[in-house]
C-alpha cells in the first residue's frame, strides 16, 4: 500500500474504524523496548500524510515518546456485515485493516480547527454528562508524520 498514493483510501478506513470502535489503539514501546498499545479516541488524519490526536489522558505515550517516538496505528473495518459478506463471497471487498507506521512529534497548544474537528466528530454526544467528562478542556495535541500504510492480508481473502 503506498501512503501517498492510497492516502484517501486509508483515511476513509481509519473514520470507518472509529465510527465503529470510537477509538484505534496506537502501539508504542516502553523504556524496556516492550511494545504497549493506548487507544486513543482523537485521532485524526490530515491531508498530507499527518495526524494529531489530543492528548488529555495518555500518560505512557508521552512518557515513551521522549525515549522512542516510533508508533504503530491500526484501524480494523469491525462491521459484521463486511465480515460475513467476506466470509459468504470468500473475498475481502476492501482491506479489512490497515495499519501506519509513524513518528510522534511535539505536543502543542491545539489550534481552532482542530478543536472544531473534535467538536465536529462528538457533536452527537453534546450536552450529555460523558461527553464533558471525556471532551472538554482539550488543549493538547500530539503531532504525527506517518512513514509508512500496510494494508493486512488474510491470505485467498485479500488476494
Amino acid at each position: 500500500m503506498n501512503l501517498v498514493t492510497d492516502w484517501k483510501i486509508i483515511r476513509k478506513q481509519f473514520n470507518r474504524s472509529f465510527r465503529q470502535n470510537l477509538h484505534v489503539p496506537i502501539a508504542s514501546l516502553d523504556g524496556d523496548n516492550k511494545p504497549t498499545i493506548t487507544p486513543i479516541g482523537s485521532l485524526f488524519l490530515n491531508s498530507d500524510q499527518t495526524g494529531f490526536y489530543f492528548e488529555k489522558f495518555p500518560k505512557t505515550i508521552p512518557t515513551y515518546a521522549k525515549i522512542n517516538p516510533n508508533i504503530c496505528v491500526i484501524a480494523v473495518n469491525s462491521s459484521k456485515w463486511f465480515w460475513l459478506n467476506a466470509i459468504i463471497r470468500g473475498k475481502f471487498k476492501s482491506s479489512p485493516a490497515i495499519k501506519l507506521y509513524g513518528q510522534l512529534g511535539d505536543r502543542r497548544k491545539a489550534t481552532s480547527h482542530e478543536i472544531k474537528r473534535l467538536n465536529s466528530r462528538m457533536k452527537s454526544t453534546k450536552g450529555l454528562r460523558g461527553n464533558v467528562y471525556l471532551w472538554s478542556n482539550m488543549e493538547f495535541v500530539r503531532e504525527i508524520t506517518f512513514t509508512k500504510a500496510e494494508s493486512i492480508k488474510l491470505g485467498k481473502m485479500t488476494e
